[in-house]
């Protein structure tokens, strides 16, 4: 089924999975805007000149900033946030411009992991998914057509952040728990071709689209074996009981909570992979069976190449 080419604007256009985004945006033909902030004095300029580019539209604003989000909206059919985690409650501004403006044909709002209303976890994950609640129920009471995303995990943050490839002197490796529990691993280049086609696609409004392909679905210890049978290596694993986890959950200060809790829920719960689809959910590759995306062993391939460059920030 061939998408309607629609004005696309990107929030976090510049941030991680933002550039993802804008790329996908462009290469399926799409005029594509950017809400970003205004450079300040000492900042680097790279990041936009990147987005001009690739012939991306700017609009510069803040969040808060009403009237410029409304008239950067009055421009556009369809939103895609990609913001960060701490702002996503500011997304509640993006609403109600989007109301004011009364034009947007479709919002995705910024999730991209577990199926918000589907999923739980320790407090610290759990207050970051009810956030994410109150975003789609703001969204579905200003009268939004809405398309919400469950993408899982992004598997070049995870293979470097469980296999640490870049690190060839590297000997061992954490598992979290038994390291038996399922996780889907999506490249983040597919996550964001995947969105851009529901985006854009009339039998995903007003639903929820779950990206869980056959070949992305594995566990940390087959992920590890994977690993040594394409390098030649072997690892010493170390486990990590759910316990230490779950204590940790409890007492580091916030925002360091999150990552343990979130690793708790993906790694020893399986929370992803923890509910079966139904006739009535719409999963990404059989929606989209035309789009060859990467299947978890190809990204291996392609990691024994050229790793993927670690993160300096943790699940933002």
């Amino acid at each position: 089924m061939a998408c309607t080419k629609s004005k696309i604007l990107v929030f976090g256009a510049t941030g991680y999975l933002g550039k993802y985004m804008v790329r996908a945006s462009v290469s399926l033909g799409h005029p594509t805007y950017a809400y970003v902030r205004p450079l300040s004095p000492n900042a680097d300029p790279s990041k936009h000149q990147e987005l001009r580019s690739l012939g991306v539209t700017i609009f510069y604003g803040e969040l808060n900033d009403h009237d410029k989000l409304v008239s950067a909206l009055k421009q556009v059919d369809v939103v895609i946030s990609t913001v960060a985690v701490p702002q996503h409650l500011d997304q509640l501004n993006i609403i109600t411009a989007m109301k004011a403006a009364g034009n947007i044909k479709r919002f995705v709002p910024s999730e991209y992991g577990n199926e918000v209303d589907r999923v739980s976890g320790l407090p610290p994950f759990e207050a970051l998914l009810a956030n994410k609640r109150k975003v789609r129920r703001a969204t579905e009471a200003a009268g939004i057509p809405f398309t919400y995303v469950s993408a899982n995990t992004f598997a070049a943050y995870f293979v470097d952040y469980v296999l640490h490839p870049h690190e060839k002197d590297r000997d061992e490796v954490i598992v979290y728990g038994t390291g038996h529990a399922k996780v889907v691993l999506n490249y983040e280049k597919d996550v964001a071709a995947y969105t851009v086609k529901a985006a854009t696609d009339k039998r995903v409004e007003n639903r929820v689209i779950i990206y869980r392909p056959e070949g992305n679905i594995i566990t940390q210890l087959e992920l590890i074996s994977s690993w040594e049978a394409k390098t030649g290596r072997t690892y010493r694993k170390v486990h990590v009981p759910e316990e230490e986890l779950v204590k940790l959950s409890e007492t580091l200060p916030y925002p360091d909570n999150i990552p343990v809790a979130i690793l708790h829920n993906v790694f020893i719960k399986g929370a992803q992979m923890n509910f079966e689809l139904t006739p009535d959910d719409l999963e990404a590759s059989k929606l989209y069976p035309d789009y060859n995306y990467t299947p978890i062993q190809s990204f291996l391939d392609i990691c024994v190449v050229n790793p993927p460059i670690p993160k300096l920030s943790t699940f933002a």
